[in-house]
């Protein structure tokens, strides 16, 4: 494969997704949701008929109801063993709700030359079918190891966003299962990569690695609770980059420094490696 740097600017065909109660809490489950209060359980966001409670989606389920086409395909044929997630955002412009329908195009707004590989860039903005008003935006970034070196542009520098030199004013652990990933694929990223040890040991792996969506996630709900109250309406936005991976089954520490209406954060792994990083949150006072 050789990348097209002249990719960015394309744009996919609009793409429509729809959702539903079930969805909305499958995908809860699927980030860890229920284990935080052995009382509670997070009801709000796992159930839809407990007594005197709403039920709610999490924000960071924008990451997979994403509504826009294969635009990736745009920059050439890909190698799906030597694709990486390297980066992910999203910024809510409202609370989403347990059910409902988007449409979203896709474009390409950054291919970069890292010299052993290519980093694309993808954005998108969904807009919910019953009024036409955007709900969330979300920004993509993924690594393609060995399409680097044409000599092009690098891209913004990394490093963005160190946490202070200060013990962290919030630090959460969660225990993921060593099914999670078997879990959280229901939700709709059904690459082998996370489920198949076969095609983890291809890809370099020594059995399969937990969705880099899925740490974004669990990362997701300890912001939530941690900074927000646990009220989705005050989740404004989550960026961060992908660092190391995951398997099924440690346990991931989300450490958080806040500053006023936003907090800079990132996640560990059970041996203390951070595997998000260059983490910021913004929230509502």
């Amino acid at each position: 494969m050789a990348v097209n740097p002249n990719a960015v600017g394309a744009k996919s065909e609009p793409g429509r997704r729809s959702w539903n109660s079930k969805d909305a809490i499958l995908y809860a489950l699927g980030v860890g949701a229920g284990a935080l209060d052995p009382v509670k359980l997070e009801l709000e966001y796992t159930t839809e008929n407990s007594k005197d409670i709403a039920q709610r989606a999490l924000p960071t389920m924008a990451v997979v109801l994403g509504a826009g086409g294969n635009v990736l395909s745009k920059v050439g044929e890909i190698d799906w063993t030597k694709l990486l997630h390297a980066e992910q955002g999203i910024v809510l412009h409202r609370e989403i709700p347990i059910e409902g329908t988007i449409e979203a195009a896709s474009e390409i707004v950054g291919v970069y030359d890292k010299g052993k590989g290519a980093l694309v860039v993808m954005e998108s903005t969904a807009t919910l079918e019953a009024d036409g008003a955007p709900l969330f935006t979300t920004r993509t970034g993924v690594y393609l190891r060995g399409e680097g070196g044409w000599g092009g542009d690098r891209g913004p520098a990394g490093g963005g966003n160190p946490p202070p030199e200060r013990a962290p004013d919030h630090a959460v652990t969660y225990q993921t299962r060593p099914d999670q990933a078997l879990l959280y694929r229901l939700s709709g990223d059904r690459n082998p990569l996370h489920s198949d040890p076969s095609f983890a040991g291809m890809a370099g792996f020594e059995k399969p690695i937990l969705h880099g969506l899925c740490t974004y996630g669990f990362t997701g709900r300890a912001l939530l609770h941690a900074l927000c109250g646990g009220d989705a309406a005050r989740f404004v936005s989550m960026d961060a980059r992908f660092s190391s991976p995951v398997y099924p089954g440690e346990a991931l520490t989300i450490e958080m420094w806040v500053d006023g209406a936003a907090a800079v954060f990132q996640t560990k792994g059970a041996d203390g490696r951070v595997v998000l990083q260059g983490g910021r949150c913004e929230f509502a006072a």
